[in-house]
């Protein structure tokens, strides 16, 4: 239902560096001593010291290159061991849900020039999540639900887990874990290479959504996806850690029901044997972090939070002091802050001190009592790198230079020496530049930001960035982009893009503000007024109040938000055109574009909703569950926040889209929708694609075709151009 969210990472991995730690690399694949990052360039795999950006080829194409073949490897992604001896090359890959995360993975040995590949005699492309032992000499893999190890020297396999099924899934996740949770690599390595923690997540009594194929042959068949709903039981999770010599797993005694809560996060703590996990209730609204001896299995609760809506999954754990202290993210105190903790609960500092949300942790260096993070404490809609004493006795400081506005990202090397700076804003196509960090300068001015900002030609047309107030007092973002040629004295159609929901930001001032690209043209050409709002409940830096006003409220209070602003805006502004207002949106957005069109007639002419959720009881647990509280005892919110509740008040224009291979919003939010026009006797328009996916992405001229039908209803139902 979601597309990205700000405060919940995709990914966990605990760094072991003794003074620095690095919570995102942003792509750049660093080498260990941070002065230099490795490349996959012209089919070969090379690296790049900073700052004279000398290259060196590491893997060449004739390693790369597999015996009785010609061609090398379609590198896909690769890593290297702590050495940098060997590298693990993962290719040949197909997607799982979203991710291409199983596929057939390599070693290249650098030392001896030898090329081999692991899990032979595996399925084809059914290797996941391959990495190397701390010590170098083995790799663990997931295949078909199990989690197995090689011996690098002797090439033997070892199966370390042996009851995975489709249902019993060892050392990676089900659907749901992965889409709400961000859980894919499910195994993590002891620092001693002896042991592995895995997750086992157990499906069995998961009911299957059937979807069903009817082109694919000429007898339909039925393609099942196991699948929680709303109210229904998840999955049962626990954590074990098998032994690699006798392949043994002793569980750990997490406290409990393994159904009725939930584990996103675990790791173990560097050099030591014991491990950390997150468990959240179903409700998740009370997280519990506990520390358990991997060897015994026996768990302490070291730290325990509560709150009245929802608490997310932590991001990385990040260990300070001799692993004696670990960084931890909350919203405990009204924003999103971070705090050092004491390994055993008993003592926490605030970090980061004021009234700003932090959105990205970037950078933790130990060694200069110093964190970099990012946050926009001034302007929602944007994004700077910040610092602050790590010991929480230091101010705000603004480490992105203010002369650019917009939307910042860095990546900065293990050691803080380097970065990749990348900005962007609505007016900004996207530049990098390769930077010295600790002076906050770029390597050379060639290439730097500041010369290629001189290079970009100005825009003509530009997006405005504006705040409205509702009648409610509630104060929106919003960006608007004007048709080319605007005339004031002109009233012109206004087309709204929305999301509404807490895992999507529109109004950010990045570049691709004001353009839509489901239309086929320029919308500000033919004569449209273009906006995007963020109502209460997207996930951007306001405060939590902001934020978490949308619990038990999905569905009524982002609508009511979003209409509102709509209609002060309408009164605000002549040149928009009250008998010409349409509103779009995908998923979370579709569902927003039905409420809105159903719930606010009077406002909303023409609408255009894909992949929506249109009965909320349809939806799976852990996302409805975390932001509507559970179904338990009464299904009222539900009900009222859901599109079908309010299908009977349509006037307007109506255009549904939606796939019927939708594994994530199932295909049956349609045929209910449908039902319900129906039955009240409402006019509209739909458009199925057979087996397509939530990104209504497959089949060749898909995307093409999706936009040339969005324009032309756009167009005849709320005709473009002053008048």
């Amino acid at each position: 239902m979601k597309f990205n969210k700000l405060f919940i990472a995709i990914a966990v991995a605990s760094i072991m560096g003794a003074n620095f730690a690095k919570a995102q690399r942003g792509g750049i694949n660093w080498t260990k001593d941070g002065n230099s990052y490795y490349q996959n360039i012209g089919g070969e795999i090379v690296t790049i010291t900073l700052p004279k950006n000398d290259r060196k080829t590491i893997i060449s194409r004739e390693l790369l290159t597999p015996a009785g073949t010609s061609s090398p490897l379609r590198v896909r992604s690769f890593q290297l061991n702590d050495d940098g001896t060997k590298a693990l090359i993962y290719t040949n890959t197909k997607r799982v849900w979203r991710q291409d995360s199983r596929g057939d993975y390599w070693v290249a040995d650098i030392t001896n020039n030898t090329l081999k590949q692991v899990g032979k005699g595996k399925p084809a492309s059914s290797l996941m999540f391959a990495k190397f032992s701390p010590d170098g000499s083995k790799v663990a893999y997931v295949s078909e639900h199990n989690v197995y190890v090689e011996d690098l020297a002797s090439g033997n396999i070892k199966a370390l887990t042996t009851n995975g099924t489709t249902r019993m899934i060892n050392g990676t996740f089900d659907w749901v874990y992965e889409e709400e949770f961000g859980c894919l690599d499910g195994f993590r390595w002891s620092p001693d290479s002896k042991s592995i923690a895995y997750w086992q997540i157990d499906a069995t009594k998961i009911k299957n959504f059937l979807m069903i194929n009817n082109t694919d042959s000429i007898y339909s068949f039925n393609v099942p996806v196991e699948y929680p709903k709303v109210g229904q039981d998840p999955s049962s999770c626990k954590i074990g850690v098998v032994d690699i010599a006798t392949a043994k797993t002793n569980w750990l005694a997490v406290p409990g029901s393994a159904i009725q809560n939930y584990i996103p996060r675990m790791d173990w703590i560097p050099n030591t044997n014991e491990i950390i996990l997150q468990q959240l209730n179903r409700e998740q609204n009370e997280s519990k972090l506990f520390v358990a001896n991997a060897t015994t299995g026996t768990v302490n609760e070291i730290y325990k939070e509560t709150n009245k809506s929802w608490i997310d999954a932590q991001d990385q754990f990040f260990w300070l002091n001799g692993n004696k202290e670990f960084i931890y993210q909350t919203e405990k105190d009204g924003y999103n802050h971070l705090y050092r903790v004491s390994k055993d609960g008993k003592k926490e500092t605030l970090i980061t001190k004021g009234n700003y949300d932090i959105i990205d942790l970037s950078l933790i260096d130990e060694k200069n009592n110093t964190v970099y993070f990012m946050a926009s404490p001034n302007n929602a809609t944007q994004k700077y790198l910040y610092k602050t004493k790590l010991d929480g006795r230091g101010k705000l400081e603004m480490v992105t230079p203010s002369v650019l506005p917009g939307t910042h990202s860095y990546s900065i090397s293990p050691n803080g020496l380097f970065a990749r700076h990348s900005y962007n804003s609505s007016t900004v196509a996207p530049v990098t530049e390769w930077m010295n960090f600790a002076t906050n300068n770029p390597l050379s001015m060639e290439g730097s930001i500041t010369s290629q900002l001189g290079k970009q030609q100005a825009i003509k047309n530009k997006v405005e960035f504006f705040k409205v107030t509702t009648e409610d007092g509630v104060e929106l973002d919003g960006w608007m982009k004007k048709p080319d040629n605007f005339d004031a004295t002109k009233k012109y159609p206004v087309v709204f893009y929305v999301y509404g929901e807490p895992a999507t930001q529109t109004a950010a001032d990045v570049w691709g503000a004001g353009r839509n690209s489901l239309y086929a043209g320029d919308m500000a050409k033919d004569g449209y007024i273009y906006i995007s709002m963020d109502n209460r409940g997207a996930p951007v830096p306001k405060g939590t109040a902001w934020r978490k006003a949308i619990y038990k409220n999905i569905g009524v209070i982002n609508i009511r938000d979003q209409a509102m602003a709509t209609k002060k805006l309408l009164a605000t502004y002549p040149f928009m055109d009250k008998d010409r207002v349409a509103v779009h949106g995908w998923s979370g957005g579709g569902s927003s574009t039905l409420n809105l069109l159903f719930q606010y007639p009077e406002i909303y002419k023409t609408g255009i909703a894909v992949a929506a959720v249109a009965n909320q009881l349809t939806y799976d647990n852990i996302y409805q569950e975390r932001y509507m509280g559970t179904p338990f005892p009464t299904t009222d919110a539900y009900v009222k926040g859901s599109p079908i509740t309010h299908a009977k008040n349509l006037q307007g224009n109506l255009l549904y889209i939606h796939g019927t291979g939708d594994d994530n919003v199932h295909y049956q939010n349609a045929e209910m929708l449908i039902n319900e026009l129906v039955k009240h006797k409402k006019v509209f328009q739909l458009m199925s694609y057979p087996n397509r996916t939530h990104s209504i992405g497959e089949g060749e001229g898909t995307r093409e075709h999706l936009a040339l039908i969005f324009t032309k209803f756009l167009k005849e139902n709320c005709p473009p151009g002053g008048r």
